[in-house]
């Protein structure tokens, strides 16, 4: 499906799909928005390249999954967006690669299912903003899908405190399970910010002449995203770390815990060692032992038995091992 949307050099604005694309190039000094959603065929690839958009740019968008980028030509700027087609407050992503290209008069989006950044920017934007300027438009775009990962990511932080609060309850396996779950899917989302970081980076720092250069217009809005995009980054690093540090806790506690019960079933067992040394002694079956015959043998020893585990106990207590 292509839609397009079309802005006059009187300021008017046009709905429509491929039949403006023809009345933009008669029409010098408009502005021309062209989204394609669904699968890039040849007819796509000719539209594209006839906007002069890279062959080895147009093999990129066409590919179900690769890092974000942004690379800058002579007569546009290429943006590839690993944007959201669903992600939950389990952290579940479903990603959806977004494609854009901003030349001096045009933009141009491409992306395989319906994306709700699009259809924002088309329904929120003020009609006289719109197309004013494609590159402030593409930066626009990008900050609302960044803002998207933002408002979930942040109601994480909630989600992994009470995680931390059923740690110490009795159904602590199954948050344990949940803050491994939580901790690999924040992985992969890192791996995504920290690419969308470096490109926003690219973009302030070295700029692109479609997207803007130095303290141009659009500097602060880029600025903007870039922090936005830093933000993301180093918000799902601490969650990351919070997880693993809530997993080491856990073990460790567990470990403590299964070290005290080993401790005292050590010291019950070091107890009866010398009491069933004794014992087995005694036991043995030879005719001839001389304490057999004692009067007060029996409670002899079973007052030496005594003697024995009151003094471990003793012992234990003056080492602090009870």
């Amino acid at each position: 499906m292509i839609r397009a949307l079309l802005l006059s050099v009187g300021g008017q604005h046009t709905h429509g799909a491929e039949e403006l694309i023809q009345q933009w190039r008669e029409t010098p000094g408009s502005s021309l928005w062209i989204d394609i959603e669904g699968e890039v065929t040849p007819e796509i690839r000719q539209l594209l390249q006839s906007f002069d958009c890279n062959d080895l740019a147009i093999t990129d968008c066409s590919r179900t999954r690769h890092p974000p980028k942004i690379e800058s030509f002579a007569t546009n700027c290429f943006l590839l967006f690993r944007g959201i087609t669903r992600l939950d407050d389990a952290l579940n992503l479903v990603p959806q690669q977004l494609a854009i290209w901003v030349g001096q008069d045009y933009l141009i989006t491409v992306h395989r299912g319906p994306s709700v950044s699009i259809d924002h920017m088309i329904q929120a934007a003020p009609g006289e903003m719109l197309l004013q300027s494609p590159d402030i438009l593409a930066l626009q775009l990008l900050h609302y899908a960044a803002g998207r990962y933002l408002e979930t990511l942040m109601a994480t932080e909630e989600k992994i405190g009470d995680l931390e609060d059923a740690l110490l309850e009795s159904n602590s396996d199954e948050a344990l399970k949940e803050l491994v779950a939580y901790r690999s899917r924040l992985r992969k989302l890192r791996r995504i910010f920290d690419y969308h970081a470096r490109m926003t980076e690219t973009i302030v720092n070295d700029g692109c002449q479609h997207l803007g250069t130095g303290a141009g217009d659009s500097y602060h809005l880029r600025r903007d995203l870039y922090d936005r995009c830093e933000r993301l980054l180093s918000l799902c690093t601490l969650y990351y770390e919070l997880c693993g540090d809530l997993i080491d806790g856990y073990i460790s506690l567990s470990s403590h815990q299964l070290n005290n019960t080993m401790k005292i079933l050590t010291i019950i067992t070091a107890i009866f060692v010398p009491i069933t040394f004794i014992a087995g002694l005694y036991g043995m079956n030879f005719a001839n032992m001389p304490e057999l015959g004692a009067a007060y043998g029996y409670f002899t020893v079973l007052g030496v038995m005594a003697i024995i585990a009151t003094a471990m106990v003793i012992l234990f207590r003056k080492i602090r091992w009870l």
